[in-house]
């Protein structure tokens, strides 16, 4: 079988997408737990390739370069996402609305490469700048989405103790711009988002430039891994609560391939792709995990045995293949936990959280 890293750059040329979404609290999609990967071995997970982008052209034999271009990755892939130039505009405070007698909140839009999109911030009332977090909430349907409806316990605990908390809405959610081509990219819109968010706080002045974290649930923990391999160095450290699979391929399979609801999708993807089993190159390139070697922030993993969507298996192997990296990353088990954790577990959750955001945004 040939090696992962060769796999991958067989595959660059090739169309690619990434995907997969996850259920909220108050939007559950059900699934196998089985997680299947695209380009691991029965052995465990394998080593990241180089974290290159794009392979080398080849040459021709007298030495001389070849002329043929390297190929423009496809938009939906993992290298694309590192490729692509991302343009943040300015945050906008809008109307105020949820206030408290320790942070102010607002309704909030920024430009995202073009499009708009909006959110909910709290800021801290106070003499500034603080530092800050960027809030990327799991799936739920996008019809039925409402400006800044999840993650409010995360975003009140940070906020009362000292944090800028940023929570986006995404593309095609609230007031956020329409994208068509998202679901056809499997989303990867949602990390592009959550990046230039990140550049928009970094420009505001009550942010403390340089000291944003990253925090994701669900399927958005798989915003923030991605996010880890586009655009290293921008977040200070990261945040994920009972994430997706690192694996495109489990994913897709457990939310987007067995659902008849969704066969249109699929049928998109694969028509693109090929099927996981007939295309591995094509699949592991979009997956976070095979850029894993291009991580350089902290991570933080909080996730429960009792995940009814996404397994506990699935961050022990992602936590497995950041460790072959020599990456810094930590899970901590919720004994019983669901997918959301209730309390006194939630509890314990955001009191680490908050003690890892205050060791790595010094």
């Amino acid at each position: 079988m040939p090696s992962p890293t060769a796999l991958v750059a067989a595959a660059l040329g090739a169309p690619l997408l990434l995907g997969a979404c996850t259920a909220a609290p108050n939007a559950t999609e059900g699934g196998s737990a089985t997680s299947r990967t695209a380009y691991a071995t029965s052995n465990g997970p394998v080593r990241s390739p180089a974290s290159s982008a794009t392979s080398a052209s080849p040459t021709a034999p007298t030495g001389t370069p070849a002329s043929t271009p390297t190929p423009t990755p496809d938009p939906a892939s993992i290298p694309a996402l590192i490729a692509l130039r991302y343009d943040a505009g300015d945050l906008r405070l809008g109307r105020e609305g949820g206030s408290t007698n320790a942070y102010r909140q607002y309704f909030v839009t920024y430009e995202s490469n073009g499009l708009s999109i909006s959110g909910r911030i709290n800021i801290p009332r106070g003499k500034g700048p603080f530092p800050a977090v960027v809030l990327a909430h799991g799936y739920v349907d996008p019809a039925a989405y409402t400006n800044g409806e999840t993650m409010l316990r995360e975003r009140d605990h940070l906020a009362r103790h000292g944090y800028v908390t940023l929570h986006i809405d995404y593309r095609n959610h609230a007031q956020s711009s329409r994208d068509p081509s998202n679901d056809a990219n499997l989303r990867t819109g949602y990390t592009v988002d959550a990046i230039n968010a990140g550049l928009a706080l970094d420009k505001a002045p009550f942010v403390d430039r340089g000291r944003i974290a990253l925090i994701g649930r669900s399927m958005g923990g798989g915003v923030v891994l991605s996010a880890l391999v586009a655009r290293p160095g921008l977040f200070k450290a990261a945040v994920a609560y009972a994430p997706v699979s690192s694996d495109t391929v489990d994913n897709f399979d457990k939310w987007v391939r067995r659902d008849t609801s969704r066969a249109a999708a699929a049928k998109a993807v694969i028509s693109r792709l090929g099927t996981p089993e007939a295309q591995p190159a094509r699949w592991a390139t979009t997956s976070p995990r095979t850029y894993f070697g291009r991580v350089t922030e902290p991570l933080l993993i909080h996730h429960g045995t009792a995940d009814e969507d996404c397994p506990l298996a699935w961050s022990r192997e992602t936590v497995a293949a950041l460790k072959a990296e020599g990456k810094s990353v930590q899970l901590d088990v919720y004994p019983g936990g669901r997918h959301t954790l209730a309390s006194p577990q939630w509890d314990t959750s955001i009191r680490r959280t908050a003690e890892f955001l205050a060791t790595y945004l010094r």
